[in-house]
């Protein structure tokens, strides 16, 4: 009987084919996931090319995408060609078969499986090879563009004699070439040996000669090829020299030849060069010898002498010649050194003023004068008053602004300045629609005077410009458009102009203001096509199908100021702070930008992000290059978007700049001339902090001209930490209109303070001529301080110490108030140094930071005042003079008579009185109240006591000061 189980042995179940039903099914649901998915991938590339087609730089995209497909086709056919004809010839010069070795026997079975397959597997590795290839050779665009439109700097490097732009521009581009020749030779080298292995050419146990002689020719022309690129490496490291880095004690970070470079380096490469050419040379005759000896030996000379040569030589020289008169000998290359890098980083025109920083011959009177007309004292700090802003002007929820507040200029008064942007974290009801849709834009600039405080507020900012919609002096002769749709905080996308309508802005007591978008900006999203593919790229369908978007709707996107500039020019590195200004009828964002390399020869390096970090920054806020490390950096381009629409413009700003030239020719028509920035934006214009925060850096050490006072380090200086916060990070730079020594007029300046290493005193005082407007623009001054001045640290420290101030912290944290310092501000004054400092105080009856009291000190005077004229008149001893009537800058303010405070202190307790009858009538009786005006009672009945007491008799000078009241108010500063 047959076996009728289910096992081995039982009936075998036949399977039929699928039906033509089935498979046309499945044959055309892998077609639809095949063009899902190219799709998707097709998706974000026509999506890019909408966007920059919708901001009119279509030539950007363009260009760049064809100068990586141009490089990835080139070097990707080349690797492929150069791998795919060696292993080809690997295999046709294979010997004929013979009696087989064991080493052969065992290889015979991986012949025999790859027999079938032999094309297409060379097919596979070479399209691998070439692949990978062009996909490294596409990430070099910006590489090749510097090469190919190079403008010649003019500038000689001293030990060779080239233009610095073989250095910044072809050097790059030979080493790209050389590595690819590299990367080429080696993996042709070993796919060729792995092939004569496999078929016999080459033999590793077999008796008798271990390679067939056309395996040796073959072989031997590879490494030949390989050695003659090591050839031209040794001859192309020797200019490498001249941007090399290493560690120089006499200033860390060291770019270019030093003595043993010049001396030992450069000789052995030149001598190993000529090595590793003979070497090639015997490489390429076993073509006609046959035999290894002597490539070999040549190989080893060459390395022999690599580590002698190359390595041991300069080392005893270094070790046995520079050491024992290391200043002498590298006197000649540190001078190399400091002149470089002064014209990298454009600081050779900066030059250093000896400045006493103490002054005692000029008289009390006359310091008290100059003192009014030695600046325009910003006391309203943009790092601090940022939450009064918001709590004073926000008006709703959903708008917000900066951190930090920017300072402009309007009128000849220097202003600061913040827009009411979105917030969408404020919104009442999350979701896609009021996300995107109905919450689209900020509303309105808010604007102060820098230099004064209103006195209704008890020290709040005085607002030149406020209000929801905005009015004030910027919208006062010229409506300016005040929805802001592009913005630093502007992050997400937003769908405008179609049938969806916006919030446009709510007052109170007025019916909601709503409003559609009209702006020639963003992709149309009428066409389904183009929903598709932004439904895809956003990874939110309903933009496929939902019916808020229709006819006239467009999507908004990349809307920060900085995100747009990288965009429209990626070979720009852009300054991390972006800022406003209202320019005609329209708000503009300016934004800085800068052109770098990192191949400038004998320049020292350094590194943006770090370099740009101060105490008030954010990893948003410092600077990433494409170029992290770099020794050359210029602010060639002024930038600005427009708030509304987005459209940015670029402009040339340093006409003399090679770097920028070549970037024009690369891309051409995408910066507009100099010539073409209109008056008043260039009004606005100034210099950038991040440029003056790398250049500050740098004159830490290179003000200092003379190598040998350079090496010895003697006159360093270094960044200070600022005093003000607790938080670790160097003092900020600060915008200031002052007048520095020898200058008649103020000038709008961009200021920091340097201390010795290692002291805390003020070694020295940098300032910039910030205003592009002035033909003084970008004049970089610095005063070396000869005397013994205190530093910010210690001023600070001071100030700490004084019994107002302390006096006054103590009030202040009694009444659950939190201090907070402005900025140190540093102003030269006849020869002296002249520290203001505002200082806030948030609590109580303000939940946001109000001016309550001002620091100032001079020489040895430190004093702590109600406002900054009586601080002034306190610090230079000048009690009896009577302060100028208030011209609303803040510097002056009214004078108070004795009677007139002894009226105040009167009123005062009059009121203090009513209030605590007030607390015992109510029902209950507000006992804390009670207890809260007794102490306001109190308190004015000992001021009206002292400033009875200190009030003249009627017949005395009419002009002797009151005595104010020290927990008064700081008004109109």
């Amino acid at each position: 009987m047959p076996d009728r189980g289910g096992g081995p042995t039982g009936p075998r179940i036949r399977v039929g084919r699928p039906s033509r039903r089935a498979r046309t099914l499945l044959m055309t649901l892998g077609v639809l996931a095949v063009l899902a998915m190219a799709f998707v991938m097709f998706a974000g590339f026509w999506t890019d090319w909408l966007w920059y087609r919708s901001v009119k730089f279509s030539s950007v995209f363009t260009t760049t995408l064809w100068t990586k497909i141009g490089l990835f086709a080139v070097f990707g056919l080349l690797m492929a060609a150069a791998v795919g004809v060696n292993v080809w010839l690997a295999h046709r010069l294979r010997p004929p078969l013979s009696a087989m070795s064991m080493e052969q026997q065992s290889l015979d079975r991986y012949r025999m499986g790859l027999a079938p397959y032999k094309k297409w597997v060379l097919i596979a590795i070479t399209a691998l090879v070439g692949l990978i290839a062009g996909a490294s050779a596409a990430g070099q665009w910006r590489t090749w563009l510097l090469w190919i439109n190079g403008e010649l700097f003019g500038q000689k490097d001293p030990q060779f004699g080239l233009d610095v732009a073989f250095y910044a521009f072809d050097l790059p581009w030979y080493r790209f070439l050389l590595g690819f020749g590299f990367a080429a030779a080696v993996i042709s080298l070993v796919a060729a040996a792995l092939v004569h292995y496999l078929y016999g050419g080459l033999r590793l146990t077999s008796p008798g000669a271990r390679a067939t002689a056309a395996a040796t020719g073959h072989l031997s022309v590879l490494l030949g090829v390989f050695v003659a690129l090591k050839a031209v490496a040794y001859w192309l490291d020797r200019y490498g020299l001249a941007v090399k880095s290493s560690d120089f004690k006499a200033t860390g970070n060291w770019t270019g030849l030093r003595y043993v470079d010049a001396n030992a380096y450069l000789p052995a490469k030149t001598i190993l060069f000529c090595i590793a050419v003979i070497c090639a040379v015997l490489f390429f005759a076993t073509l006609w010898r046959r035999t290894w000896q002597l490539p070999v030996i040549g190989f080893g000379l060459m390395v022999l002498s690599a580590i002698l040569i190359g390595g041991l030589y300069p080392a005893i020289v270094q070790k046995f010649q520079v050491q024992p008169n290391e200043q002498a000998k590298e006197a000649e290359y540190i001078k190399k050194n400091i002149d470089a890098t002064r014209k990298a980083y454009d600081i050779a025109g900066a030059k250093v003023t000896d400045y006493k920083g103490s002054n005692d011959s000029v008289d009390n009177a006359q310091l008290r004068k100059d003192a009014d007309t030695a600046a325009s004292y910003r006391l309203l700090d943009p790092n601090v008053v940022s939450p009064t802003f918001r709590q004073l002007q926000q008006e709703r929820k959903y708008y917000q602004f900066p951190q930090t507040l920017d300072v402009d200029r309007y009128n000849g008064q220097d202003t600061v300045i913040g827009l009411r942007e979105l917030d969408l974290k404020g919104i009442p009801k999350r979701n896609w629609i009021n996300d995107h849709f109905y919450y689209t834009h900020g509303y309105g600039a808010v604007t102060a005077k820098g230099t004064s405080i209103n006195t209704d507020t008890e020290g709040g900012p005085e607002f030149t410009e406020s209000g929801l919609p905005s009015e004030g002096v910027l919208s006062g002769k010229a409506k300016y458009e005040q929805r802001i749709y592009y913005g630093e905080k502007t992050e997400q996308y937003s769908i405008v102009g179609g049938p969806q309508q916006e919030l446009d802005y709510e007052k109170n007591g007025e019916p909601t203001k709503t409003t559609s978008y009209r702006g020639d900006s963003g992709v149309n999203l009428s066409n389904p096509f183009n929903r598709a593919a932004y439904a895809v790229t956003m990874s939110e369908p309903q933009i496929l199908y939902s019916g808020a978007i229709g006819e006239g709707s467009r999507i908004l996107y990349n809307r920060t100021p900085k995100q747009r500039v990288e965009a429209v020019a990626p070979w720009l590195t852009i300054d991390g702070d972006a800022y406003p200004a209202v320019i005609g009828d329209r708000i503009q964002w300016i934004v800085d930008a800068y052109t770098t390399t990192n191949g400038y020869p004998y320049a020292s390096r350094t590194t943006l992000g770090d370099t740009t970090t101060d105490s008030l920054t954010t990893n948003q806020r410092a600077v990433v290059a494409q170029q992290n490390q770099v020794n050359y950096i210029r602010n060639s381009v002024k930038a600005t978007v427009d708030a509304y629409d987005g459209t940015v413009k670029l402009y040339e700003w340093d006409e003399k700049d090679p770097v920028l030239k070549t970037w024009k020719k690369a891309f051409p028509g995408t910066v507009e001339d100099k010539s073409a920035i209109p008056a008043q934006l260039k009004e606005h214009l100034r210099y950038p902090q991040d440029m003056f925060k790398v250049q500050r850096e740098l004159l830490t050490r290179y003000h200092v001209e003379e190598p040998k006072q350079f090496y010895a380090g003697s006159d360093a200086w270094q960044v200070p930490d600022d005093p003000t916060t607790d938080a670790k990070g160097a003092v900020p730079p600060y915008y200031l209109s002052l007048k520095m020594p020898g200058d008649k007029e103020q000038n709008f300046s961009l200021t920091t303070t340097f201390t010795p290493n290692g002291r805390p005193n003020l070694g020295g005082f940098m300032a910039v001529d910030a205003d592009a407007s002035s033909p003084s623009y970008g004049t970089i001054r610095l005063l070396r301080v000869t005397g013994d001045v205190p530093g910010p640290q210690q001023v600070q420290s001071r100030l700490n110490g004084n019994a107002d101030v302390a006096e006054f912290v103590r009030n202040m944290k009694g009444a659950n108030s939190n201090i907070e310092y402005g900025n140190l501000l540093t102003i030269p004054l006849n020869d002296g140094f002249l520290y203001v400092e505002p200082v806030y105080a948030e609590g109580n009856s303000a939940q946001y930071p109000l001016l309550k009291r001002v620091a100032v000190s001079y020489g040895k005077e430190t004093v702590f005042k109600n406002s900054l004229p009586e601080a002034l008149n306190e610090v230079f001893g000048d009690k009896g003079a009577e302060t100028p009537p208030d011209k609303g800058d803040g510097t002056t303010k009214p004078p108070a008579t004795g009677s007139a405070a002894l009226q105040k202190a009167i009123a005062d307790a009059t009121a203090a009185y009513d209030e605590g009858q007030k607390a015992l009538q109510k029902t209950p009786q507000d006992w804390v109240a009670y207890g809260k005006a007794q102490e306001k009672l109190q308190e004015a009945l000992q001021r009206a006591a002292d400033a009875q007491k200190a009030a003249p008799p009627a017949s005395d000078d009419p002009k002797a000061p009151d005595q104010k009241d020290p927990q008064e108010p700081a008004k109109n500063e």
